[in-house]
């Protein structure tokens, strides 16, 4: 790309961001009505075609490396998690310019583990009722083997950086994966930047704006509780400009250290949090037992029925479930792909397995155990599927929940979740945003992306506008949808890597194993297999 369009691509992005957020800050009702309206068509179209997208492509995968997450379960059980203690190279690298497939995992985790877990999982009960967790499950299912899909493609297509960087992602296995395919290296770059481009501003919606914001309005709720009052500051209310300043630097100190200051930070957060969060769950789930046969009971019985929707219908049902589902594990976004090729797995498949454990993680257990917090709070009639309280927010219904176990402490509670998992996607995000913009603009100018993100944290702490989730699902879907195309067309690649490892790791033959799609780095990844 030559300097004259790079500096006109930076300048167009950076004006787009800043009408964008004056928009959300000081726009006037009848300004946000109409961005609400044009955002809300966008986001109909892109989230249906994503929708079947992610459902088609989950199901290919499935089927194409025969239900890989079920016939060797106990495998990737084994090489993911349960390698941590018994392989050094899997807690730490030794190449200072990668980084550990454990580390790799956190920095996946903490960019998907966030307020989708919470916030999220509440909306798609609240819109959906209970048998919208169904369909979360059902999006998580197929997601473990796209999300699989994804990491060895991203392994198999990753190159270096001129810094000795691994870069890889959605990006790179459209160019040069579907892109290397007769008469596809057009389609493969412009797909390519597109991803690129819908990435970067997705870094700043679900990655930034919404998670900042979620985090201000719940302090600024805990606070109130306590009694503190807000003033104003500048013109803006003190209490969320304090905040946006405190968020501010506890975001840059680590962002400016690069890849390697975020893993650090989230390989000690992200398992930290994760126990916090499950204990407690875990704690209000039981605090009234007798409920939690009900509330699974409920999740089945409305998953093929509207009735748990006010004027709703099954397909509000499934939607809210798929849509909350890839929102929160991000299957099929192709943006954890982005930090698991910077890991130091030789082997792709080795990394897609740590992909099937992220989306286990995130959905199947996170997310679960936060839908059955809900469903036993008796928030929810489980007779009927419906809210008890038909005006509740769904903001506002997890922290509730914990409030009326344990009182304040519990509102305290579900608030440093709510940080804790917020502040780590806006770290993991970081990442994702400054490896899109650089292979838009180069590594060089990355620390322009870096200024940008970290403004915008200030910025979102200031937001009165709930648009800004509703623009983030949106850039989702955008950047899901080049995605998509990508594993697809290169779904053959995925399969025959898959029977490759598998042919040598459960049939012991020694053929020659497929590490990269980039000719010298094969031959110099192949160096220690004997085949």
């Amino acid at each position: 790309m030559k300097k004259k369009n790079i500096a006109a691509a930076v300048l167009a992005i950076v004006l787009f961001v800043i009408l964008l957020l004056f928009a959300f800050t000081t726009g006037s009702n009848s300004a946000l009505e109409k961005v609400s309206t044009v955002n809300g068509a966008i986001n109909s179209w892109v989230w249906t075609a994503m929708l079947f997208g992610i459902l088609g492509t989950g199901v290919l995968v499935c089927c194409g490396t025969g239900w890989f997450q079920f016939r060797h379960w106990h495998h990737w059980w084994k090489e993911s998690i349960g390698s941590i203690f018994s392989k050094k190279e899997v807690r730490k690298s030794e190449d200072e310019n990668s980084i550990s497939q454990f580390q790799s995992l956190c920095t996946a985790l903490s960019a998907t583990v966030g307020t989708g877990n919470i916030v999220g999982v509440a909306t798609a009960i609240v819109a959906g009722g209970p048998g919208a967790i169904f369909w979360m499950w059902i999006a998580a299912i197929l997601g473990l083997m796209t999300n699989y899909s994804e990491n060895v493609l991203g392994i198999y297509y990753r190159r270096r950086n001129k810094n000795g960087e691994w870069s890889g992602g959605a990006m790179y296995y459209l160019h040069d994966g579907l892109g290397g395919k007769k008469g596809c290296a057009k389609l493969g770059a412009v797909l390519a930047s597109c991803f690129s481009v819908f990435a970067i501003l997705a870094s700043f919606g679900i990655g930034n704006l919404s998670q900042v914001n979620g985090i201000t309005d719940n302090v600024e709720k805990t606070l109130n509780q306590f009694g503190v009052k807000s003033g104003t500051v500048l013109g803006m209310d003190s209490m969320r400009f304090i905040i946006g300043l405190i968020l501010c630097v506890a975001c840059a100190v680590v962002i400016v250290g690069g890849l390697n200051r975020i893993a650090s930070v989230t390989e000690k957060l992200v398992p930290f949090m994760a126990i916090f969060y499950i204990v407690g769950a875990l704690i209000l789930i039981f605090w009234d037992g007798s409920l939690i046969g009900p509330a699974f009971k409920s999740i089945f019985a409305f998953a093929f029925t509207g009735r748990a929707v006010a004027g709703g219908t099954l397909g509000t049902v499934i939607r809210w479930g798929l849509k909350r589902g890839v929102f929160s594990n991000e299957a099929g976004l192709g943006s954890s792909v982005m930090v698991h090729s910077n890991s130091n797995a030789k082997e792709p498949v080795t990394q897609g397995i740590w992909g099937i454990f992220e989306v286990f993680a995130d959905t199947l257990v996170i997310c679960t155990l936060t839908a059955m917090a809900i469903l036993t709070s008796g928030k929810v009639d489980l007779t009927t599927g419906q809210m008890v309280d038909p005006n509740v927010s769904a903001t506002s219904l997890t922290n509730e929940c914990f409030a009326d176990v344990f009182g304040r402490p519990g509102s305290v509670f579900v608030t440093l979740a709510l940080i804790m998992f917020a502040y780590s996607t806006v770290l993991g995000w970081s990442h994702y945003g400054k490896k899109s913009w650089e292979y838009m603009f180069g590594e060089d100018s990355t620390l322009v992306y870096r200024i940008l993100f970290i403004i915008c944290v200030f910025l979102g702490a200031q937001m009165t506008s709930s648009l800004a989730w509703d623009i983030s699902d949106t850039f989702n879907g955008l950047m899901a949808l080049p995605n998509l195309i990508g594993v697809i067309t290169c779904s053959g690649t995925v399969f025959a890597i898959t029977k490759n490892y598998e042919e040598r790791t459960f049939k012991g033959k020694k053929i020659r194993p497929m590490l990269s799609g980039i000719k010298k780095l094969q031959e110099e990844q192949e160096k220690s297999y004997e085949f």
